[in-house]
Parts: structure tokens; C-alpha cells; sequence
């Protein structure tokens, strides 16, 4: 049983502030050092690339990195994080279907793709989740995110 003082507590807008701020957070951390790394080692990257034909490797393997980079800043500071979550949750989709083909894999790398396309499938779920909530607005007002840099670029009325 929840005692209402818990429950008073996660009433204060402040508190649901932090909650929401360490949300975002969790979400996109990842995506710097995976940025960084695409960026800093695209030559090593770009063979796996090629590998899996992905059109103009190296510039490809800089440009996501470029992408998780730049989106993941954009939803962890809050500035149009509706945006920076919907361009993240799309490279993951496309990251999915291009890099972890599960379909087409052998038997031995089988079941890493299965798990690499899920998790590609999950983190874009809750990106698209984050994109969904910055981007509504309920009579004219939009819905609290956590602390933000600037307002949602979108605005979908609920």
C-alpha cells in the first residue's frame, strides 16, 4: 500500500520535474558516447557498414553519429526535445531494419540481431513515447516534460 505521503509528494510539480528530467536523461544518455564513437572511429565502423551495404559508409556512420549526438542533447537539455526524439526514434527504426536484419542472418548471429533489432524497437518506443507527450498541448497549453531549454517545435492538440 502507497502511503499518501508518497503520494503527496509525487504531486509537487518540482518533484514530477526531477522525475521527468531523469527520464529524458536515462532515455538519450546512450546515444552521446555511441555518437561520439561513430563519429571518432568512423573508419573502423564504416567496413560494418559496408558489410551490411549501407550506401556511402563512412558518411553514413558519421551522420548517425552526428544525429545521436545532436538528438540526444536536444531531448536530454530540453530543447525542442519533441524534436530530437522523433528524429532519434527514426534512425532507430531505420538502424533496425538496415543493421540488424535478423531475417537474413545466419544461425550464429541470429539471435544477437533479434536482440539488437528489439532493443533498436523498444528505445524508439520510448523516444516516440517522450515525442508524443512534448508535442501535446491540452487547450492551448503543453504537457510538462520536466524542465526545458525552449517549448515543443510540434503541437498537437489533444
Amino acid at each position: 500500500m502507497i502511503a499518501l505521503s508518497t503520494i503527496s509528494y509525487f504531486e509537487s510539480e518540482t518533484n514530477m520535474d526531477i522525475v521527468l528530467l531523469v527520464a529524458r536523461i536515462l532515455v538519450a544518455a546512450m546515444f552521446i558516447p555511441s555518437g561520439i564513437n561513430h563519429l571518432t572511429k568512423a573508419d573502423a565502423m564504416k567496413g560494418y557498414a559496408q558489410f551490411k551495404k549501407v550506401p556511402a559508409p563512412k558518411l553514413s556512420v558519421q551522420l548517425s553519429g552526428l544525429i545521436m549526438v545532436l538528438g540526444a542533447a536536444s531531448v536530454i537539455l530540453g530543447i525542442y526535445a519533441d524534436l530530437g526524439a522523433l528524429v532519434l526514434a527514426a534512425l532507430l527504426i531505420v538502424m533496425a531494419i538496415k543493421m540488424h536484419d535478423f531475417w537474413a542472418a545466419d544461425d550464429a548471429s541470429k539471435q544477437n540481431e533479434i536482440i539488437g533489432f528489439s532493443k533498436n524497437l523498444s528505445m524508439a518506443g520510448g523516444l516516440l513515447f517522450i515525442f508524443a507527450i512534448a508535442a501535446t498541448t491540452v487547450d492551448g497549453t503543453t504537457i510538462n516534460i520536466g524542465w526545458t531549454l525552449t517549448d515543443s517545435l510540434f503541437s498537437i492538440a489533444n
